[in-house]
């Protein structure tokens, strides 16, 4: 797997939610692997249900194509039931989503939550991939800022600061995700920005140079590359269009964004 240093590689993982059951994720995972191979300045990761994963890994492994889980629990084992512990995912998964506003919103995970799950993410792996954002009535009343800063410091705060490269940020404004509308590129890089001077807060500036910073929300193929231009934007979490072939030109576009 690529270690970003200097130069950020650019990363887009597609979440696919409660969608696709594994005989569904095999054969749309295998219906879109030659035109993500085809990318591999991009890293390009897919994200099944966590009942498929097994079934798109035996059609991905080797290819260069990772898998991420959409969600994981901090203890290696126990008597937890439904949960999956980041050893579970092993040999299966590189990344995980954890932190995603669906998880805050509809099953009320904390800042402090997240935050035991990222360091569980660092001490066994898969890569965390942390999703911070506002909701829409807090956009409106200009608590932007203040949201982001307390999301930023509470879920990731502690990190190994050796390891910072390993660590991706998604910038998934509430109010964007699932709606059509997406944030502009302004928005996108405000945020992002802030999300990189708040970990330099906490870690110091070089610490953070390699931490990737994605955009999510309303991402599609004809506004990807706008936001993969932005110097602090890495690439995209993406959501309902990681669900169709048009996933392979939002990696595309990413990739031509960056050059």
């Amino acid at each position: 797997m690529n270690s970003p240093t200097s130069r950020r590689v650019p990363i887009v993982a597609g979440n696919w939610k409660m969608h696709y059951g594994p005989t569904e994720a095999r054969d749309f995972a295998q219906s879109i692997l030659d035109g993500l191979v085809a990318i591999p300045s991009v890293e390009r990761v897919l994200c099944p249900p966590a009942i498929s994963i097994a079934a798109v890994h035996a059609v991905t492994a080797g290819t260069g194509v990772w898998l991420g889980a959409q969600n994981m629990y901090f203890e290696e084992q126990g008597a937890f039931t439904g949960e999956i512990s980041p050893l579970m995912l092993r040999g299966l998964c590189q990344y995980v989503i954890l932190g995603h506003s669906e998880r805050r919103h509809y099953f009320g995970e904390t800042d402090a939550l997240i935050n035991r799950k990222t360091l569980a993410a660092f001490a066994h792996g898969p890569r965390p991939i942390v999703c911070v954002g506002e909701r829409l009535e807090e956009r409106d009343a200009g608590q932007t800022e203040r949201v982001l800063t307390t999301q930023v410091r509470g879920s990731l705060t502690g990190l190994p600061i050796e390891r910072l490269s390993e660590l991706v940020v998604a910038y998934e404004p509430v109010w964007a995700i699932g709606t059509g509308r997406a944030a502009s590129p302004q928005d996108a890089a405000d945020a992002a920005a802030l999300i990189r001077a708040l970990l330099a807060e906490q870690y110091g500036a070089a610490a953070v140079v390699g931490v990737r910073i994605q955009y999510g929300g309303s991402v599609t193929a004809g506004n990807a590359g706008d936001f993969a231009a932005l110097p602090d934007v890495d690439g995209a979490l993406v959501g309902g269009a990681s669900l169709k072939p048009d996933f392979i030109e939002i990696v595309r576009a990413t990739a031509r964004a960056k050059g």
